[in-house]
């Protein structure tokens, strides 16, 4: 009884701490990244810069509490990208799989999440106008809450249309 006690205190206080201070162990940002880190100044080329992954996890993006978190990820972070904004230009992050419906999960410099699902038919994608520089974490999850989906993460400074 007393376990079951802990553990719904355990789960309230996890639902009541707002989003950019949630305990977000299971997306560990501390871990290395599963497919590599990127460095990337403004202006970079090739653009759009692309990196082969595996999508997909065992973990709900929705723990975060973060508005558009759906679908499933890893615990570490698929890509790391270090990047120094400048020039005025936008960052874009996007995901692309022919197989599935992705989700994509980004940890941002300043610690705050962004998630979004079906930014270009079923492919997410984040546009960031000012960027900041520094770290962002990215992972790209399943809608389908599946794993070892061949995918690409797409990072670029042309906003698609």
């Amino acid at each position: 009884m007393r376990n079951r006690l802990l553990a719904l205190v355990a789960g309230l206080a996890f639902l009541a701490t707002p989003a950019p201070y949630q305990d977000t162990a299971a997306q560990d940002y501390r871990l290395s990244p599963s497919f590599g880190t990127v460095r990337l100044n403004a202006n970079f080329m090739p653009d759009p810069y692309v990196v082969n992954i595996t999508a997909g996890g065992t973990i709900p993006a929705e723990r975060l509490g973060v508005p558009g978190c759906v679908g499933t990820i890893a615990n570490r972070p698929d890509v790391r990208l270090h990047y120094r904004a400048g020039m005025g230009l936008p960052l874009v992050i996007m995901a692309s799989s022919r197989r599935a419906d992705l989700t994509l999960v980004v940890n941002l410099p300043n610690g705050r999440w962004l998630c979004n699902d079906d930014f270009i038919g079923l492919d997410p994608g984040i546009v960031m106008n000012n960027p900041m520089s520094g770290q962002y974490d990215i992972w790209v999850g399943s809608y389908g809450r599946s794993r070892g989906i061949p995918a690409q993460v797409l990072i670029s400074e042309i906003i698609p249309r």
